[in-house]
């Protein structure tokens, strides 16, 4: 077959191969340095200060940060948060696009006008904490629920996504004797698993790297999710996790190579989740996109 392509095409596709490795290379190193040097001795990353690759592996500092269960703790906590937040996003703006997705609601324009407004303007930090303090939510998990439990963003993308679908299957369920709930739980959800699976990802990954909200609103370290472990490792100068009376032999490996094990502790659980929603992502995201 005749290769018509001219020296330019070849060209201009190269140098985008280029870019795009040099691209994906700027993304990538970073996270295998972070692997390798909590993989590495003390004394190679102290020697070397970048390592890609350890000449020879090291748990030491694994073993250091697992060797009591702050971090464990902090894990579950993290792991909770991630799990009951995402479901409590998920149910509150499935039932608000869902509602305002039927027009037969009662003042649903005024409704979306007052949702997209709190996208663009917002009581701010002090404000929203002195409400927190009020409603007796400090030092609970329910001040990290309640005030972000639907997202604008979301929900307008999802109540685009609800209307897409086709009006005789409801009429059909009412038909079939379903009410609202019904058809809400039975039909639309069944039905906007791709939606609902992207939406899941945004919201898990937005509780798991939850960080200024703990900060703000909970002060018992025992409820301090791995995020704000991670913060005091890093702050702290020996690099410990808490009292270092609490670990084992009291020997603490370097602060630098502790930063990386947390680091990679607190990355790779929602990594693992992502390839499991990956095949709904793309579909998810534009089905909600095409008309408004």
């Amino acid at each position: 077959m005749r290769n018509d392509r001219t020296i330019g095409s070849r060209l201009f596709d190269g140098l985008n191969a280029g870019a795009l490795l040099l691209i994906a290379a700027i993304t990538i190193i970073p996270f295998i340095y972070i692997i390798a040097g909590s993989f590495t001795t003390p004394d190679e990353l102290l020697r070397k200060g970048f390592v890609l690759f350890p000449t020879r592996f090291s748990m030491e500092a694994y073993r250091y940060i697992f060797s009591t269960d702050t971090l464990v703790r902090s894990l579950l906590v993290t792991v909770y948060i991630t799990v009951v937040g995402t479901l409590i996003n998920l149910f509150f703006t499935s039932l608000t696009a869902y509602a305002l997705a039927r027009k037969d609601v009662y003042g649903r324009r005024p409704i979306m006008l007052m949702i997209i407004f709190s996208m663009l303007f917002n009581g701010g930090i002090i404000p929203t904490y002195l409400v927190v303090k009020e409603l007796g939510l400090l030092d609970s998990y329910s001040a990290l629920f309640i005030p972000t439990a639907i997202s604008a963003f979301n929900l307008i993308i999802l109540k685009n996504f609800f209307q897409q679908l086709p009006e005789g299957l409801e009429e059909a369920a009412k038909i079939d004797g379903c009410n609202d709930f019904g058809i809400l739980f039975r039909i639309v959800l069944p039905l906007s698993l791709p939606a609902m699976a992207t939406f899941a990802l945004f919201y898990s990954v937005g509780h798991w790297n939850t960080f200024f909200n703990a900060i703000l609103y909970i002060n018992d370290s025992a409820k301090w999710p791995i995020q704000i472990l991670l913060r005091q490792v890093i702050i702290m100068s020996q690099g410990g996790i808490g009292d270092s009376a609490e670990f084992a032999d009291n020997v603490v490996p370097p602060a630098q190579t502790i930063k990386m094990a947390v680091i990679v502790v607190a990355t790779v659980p929602i990594l693992i989740v992502y390839p499991f929603l990956q095949k709904h992502f793309a579909k998810g995201v534009l089905l909600g996109s095409v008309k408004g």
